[in-house]
């Protein structure tokens, strides 16, 4: 039985058939799994002009409840088990986290949302929010080649356990290898690792950075990477051990072997480097390929 029993997709008012809705629906197809549907309009006042036409709302309203039904019947025809809506809202990330919980949702799927460098600086994105709140699986979806995935690509990091969240790279793992099996796509594993730099706890200051990345320790990571990849099963042509930025290794990887999905921790790690740097949100709008992020379970 698959583990993905109950998929939500989160819809933009673009009355389009886009990747996210596209891959909804082939992973729905291939799991056997309900899908829910919810176009979210963001219920926002510019001096007072759009709010306060009702006449505006129930046009907008009406116009996307007749483009989603006809989606809708298209979808069921092929004996997929499907439930939609329509939602104004003021506060989309509140809504979406209510839906993933009353619809007990397996796995969120949503179109990226692009958004500017510059807009980043002062608005932080729906997507990053959802990568850091949601309590299950979200795939972030950019474009698909094919409706399923055909190559998966599970990044891990097995430096410094102690700091990690705990069994971040099993999850990781097990989340990549059960999408693969699904859509009978091929399961990669990859670990980059910073050639130019280290980081070693240190009470009361959080991160030290050491220069250099001493031969032994990178023996010792590449034989934790392996002990990783041989508990799973990975064949040895599939175990990638590359030197890098992560941000920018996960980038070259992804175009180099036309990867359709990454498998990520929504975060690695524990206390303060939880969310700083997050390498998922770095890499959401420069990877050529689409996002799965897991959730893994900390007090911190």
């Amino acid at each position: 039985m698959s583990q993905y029993q109950r998929l939500f997709l989160i819809a933009g008012p673009t009355m389009r058939h886009t990747p996210a809705l596209q891959r909804a629906v082939a992973l729905a197809e291939a799991t056997g799994a309900a899908l829910h549907i919810t176009v979210f309009i963001e219920d926002f006042n510019l001096l007072g002009l759009i709010h306060s036409s009702a006449r505006f709302r129930e046009a907008c309203q009406q116009e996307n409840e007749k483009w989603l039904k006809d989606e809708a019947d298209l979808i069921r025809g092929r004996g997929i088990q499907l439930s939609t809506e329509v939602l104004f809202t003021r506060d989309a990330l509140q809504e979406i986290l209510q839906h993933v919980t009353a619809t007990q949702a397996d796995l969120v799927i949503k179109d990226v949302q692009h958004e500017s460098a510059l807009k980043r600086v002062f608005i932080t994105p729906l997507d990053w929010h959802l990568l850091r709140e949601c309590p299950v699986p979200v795939h972030l979806v950019s474009e698909v080649s094919c409706p399923l995935p055909r190559v998966i690509v599970a990044a891990v990091d097995p430096s410094h356990p102690e700091t990690q969240i705990t069994g971040i790279n099993d999850l990781i793992i097990q989340a990549a290898n059960e999408l693969a099996m699904q859509c009978d796509a091929e399961m990669h594993l990859l670990y980059a690792y910073d050639l130019s730099q280290t980081h070693m706890s240190d009470a009361g200051a959080g991160a030290v950075t050491m220069p250099g990345f001493n031969s032994d320790v990178r023996k010792s990571l590449h034989k934790s990477f392996i002990a990783l990849a041989d508990h799973y099963g990975v064949p040895t042509e599939r175990q990638h051990f590359v030197a890098g930025p992560p941000g920018k290794a996960l980038v070259d990887f992804a175009a180099h072997h036309r990867a359709d999905v990454i498998v990520m921790g929504n975060a690695h790690r524990k206390g303060l480097d939880k969310w700083v740097g997050s390498t998922t949100e770095h890499v959401l709008y420069r990877v050529p390929c689409n996002i799965f992020a897991v959730t893994g379970q900390t007090d911190q």
